[in-house]
């Protein structure tokens, strides 16, 4: 069973995740266009891919556990101010972390790498070699897994029941759904080129497995936080 890292070394870590972050999201959303076809860009921009949202949601996500770390250590558990703040702060994380950031990072890095395995030109077209470096590549489709287990070692966090976890995922999940529809309403595009190759009931079955996916690597996160801390979220290690 871990035991908690202390405050000063958690916000050691996550300042340079953060940090991490901050410089590939920078990176990313400064990157010229040349080479790829501007109709498949412009409507919606960079925020109707799922891998940019996750970037944004994982820089979203560790810039709070800095703020979560400072806030421990202005006001230590021994006093009494800012308690509720303190405890509002940890509440938002942890449903921030198991809801979201665990469940898309890890389902990005799970169906981006194996579609490329099938048919990279059905998610990744080789043109964007020429202007995604190879290194962007991976921390947008790879090195968010590692980063969110090692959040997952340093620190426990309180997993919400079930239903509430699937009702959330699924919101979630339909929002995006609908995001993906509108863009092809609008400009007459796929986000992702394979949708091409798909009929419209096929495109919502590859959603509804998608969602169970999702779900299922939810309930991943539950069992990986059960073997690193005895019982998942248990109150007894809270850190």
């Amino acid at each position: 069973m871990a035991a908690c890292v202390s405050w000063v070394s958690c916000l050691c870590i996550h300042v340079s995740i953060s940090a991490w972050y901050v410089f590939a999201l920078s990176f990313y959303t400064n990157l010229t266009t040349s080479g790829i076809d501007t109709r498949k860009i412009t409507y919606g921009g960079k925020w109707k891919y799922l891998t940019f949202l996750n970037l944004v949601l994982q820089t979203l996500f560790f810039a709070l556990c800095v703020l979560t770390d400072i806030v421990n250590l202005v006001f230590p558990a021994k006093y009494k101010r800012g308690g509720g703040f303190k405890s509002l702060l940890v509440k938002f994380r942890d449903d921030l972390f198991t809801m979201f950031a665990f469940p898309y990072a890890t389902f990005v890095f799970s169906s981006f790498w194996s579609i490329y395995a099938v048919d990279r030109e059905l998610v990744y077209p080789k043109v964007i070699d020429a202007i995604i470096p190879h290194w962007l590549n991976h921390a947008m489709h790879t090195i968010i897994v590692p980063l969110v287990l090692v959040q997952m070692y340093i620190q426990n966090h309180a997993y919400a029941s079930r239903i509430k976890g699937a009702t959330v995922m699924l919101f979630s999940g339909l929002l995006y759904m609908s995001w993906v529809l509108w863009v092809h309403h609008a400009s007459g595009i796929w986000v992702y080129p394979f949708f091409n190759k798909l009929s419209l009931v096929t495109i919502l079955l590859f959603f509804g497995i998608c969602a169970g996916l999702q779900y299922l690597l939810y309930l991943l996160g539950e069992k990986i936080s059960g073997r690193i801390w005895g019982h998942p979220g248990s109150q007894k290690k809270r850190c």
